[in-house]
């Protein structure tokens, strides 16, 4: 049963009164065949491990009724009716800015997204996203660094971590903030499963950043929901070189707010608070001296040859590679196949 035809059913039921129906009244429902027998003959097995399961510590089940069911969640077009809880369930109504971008981001992608869950947790947020690879799994860890709270909204049941690798993210995760599932226990990874995760990670948010995002990635199915959802979608650009900016540079030409800093999402959220003095604004001011700055400003954010930087300074070879090292120990640069590409 899907979740719109449930929470219709809620509309003039209650669970127990629904059991109680006769297979014609069912059927007057306009329910299907399979639906009918699910209801007129459940899985007890099934519903015995879900029990067994909520025995377990730190595991709840949250109903569409419940009182703690977030209210931002139960606007959508779709509410899950279930919401299965590993951790504390009364952070999923405090306010929220989900993160989400590629699975497979650059060293820059995963640094920025560390950065801005940092200190958007520093600032009251809590942090959410799917923990998956990439930028998910940075954004959970930048809110665990700041000591603030983050949501993982898996796309299985939750007795098992998907992907296995982050088995001890998933722990820290639960020890001090919540992973949640719509999918009850027992529930394995399915390719349809992660586009209905997606709309609980933005129905949760007041906002949705994406860092990092190729074209048709699933973070973009992801921003499409939130603005669906009249969520506000912040996007960070990238050099047009980058595919993995191209989903970025897209949401921004179709209305996504462009974002260099913390405070330009905090700014549209209107969310200034008693702790927004401590925020060490993301791009910090730069250490580099005059000539270093000149050099990096005519380095590309595609390849940039060695030879080219020599005649456009007019400095010599071995003055360019002692002030390109120094470039690309501080960050700002990376050495590819005999160039360099600008990556900050």
């Amino acid at each position: 049963m899907g979740c719109k035809t449930f929470v219709k059913l809620l509309l003039t039921h209650t669970p127990a009164q629904l059991f109680e129906e006769s297979a014609s009244s069912l059927r007057a429902l306009r329910l299907k065949s399979e639906s009918i027998e699910a209801i007129q003959k459940p899985d007890w097995p099934r519903v015995d491990l879900d029990l067994l399961w909520l025995e377990g510590k730190n595991n709840s089940v949250i109903t569409l009724n419940d009182a703690n069911y977030p209210a931002q969640l139960k606007e959508i077009f779709d509410p899950p009716p279930l919401l299965f809880v590993r951790g504390k369930p009364e952070l999923l109504s405090w306010p929220q800015i989900a993160i989400v971008g590629s699975r497979n981001p650059s060293a820059l992608g995963l640094e920025t997204a560390f950065d801005f869950a940092k200190i958007l947790s520093q600032c009251g947020f809590v942090i959410t996203s799917g923990l998956a690879l990439g930028i998910d799994a940075a954004s959970h860890r930048g809110a665990l660094n700041a000591q603030g709270f983050t949501i993982a909204v898996a796309g299985t049941g939750l007795d098992r971590i998907y992907p296995a690798k982050h088995k001890d993210l998933a722990l820290e995760i639960v020890n001090t903030g919540a992973i949640i599932s719509e999918f009850p226990p027992g529930t394995v990874a399915k390719a349809n499963h992660f586009p209905r995760r997606n709309r609980i990670i933005s129905g949760l948010s007041q906002g949705l950043l994406v860092v990092e995002a190729a074209k048709g990635s699933g973070s973009l199915i992801t921003a499409r929901m939130a603005l669906e959802q009249n969520r506000e979608v912040f996007a960070i650009p990238g050099s047009i070189h980058n595919p993995l900016a191209r989903g970025c540079n897209a949401l921004i030409r179709e209305g996504a707010k462009l974002v260099e800093t913390t405070e330009d999402i905090l700014e549209e959220l209107n969310h200034y608070n008693h702790r927004l003095d401590k925020i060490v604004p993301f791009a910090l001011q730069s250490t580099l001296d005059l000539e270093q700055q000149t050099l990096l400003n005519l380095i590309m954010f595609g390849p940039t040859s060695v030879d080219s930087l020599v005649e456009n300074t007019g400095e010599s070879v071995e003055v360019i590679s002692s002030m390109l090292l120094i470039l690309e120990l501080q960050g700002y640069i990376e050495a590819t196949a005999g160039c360099y590409i600008r990556i900050k």
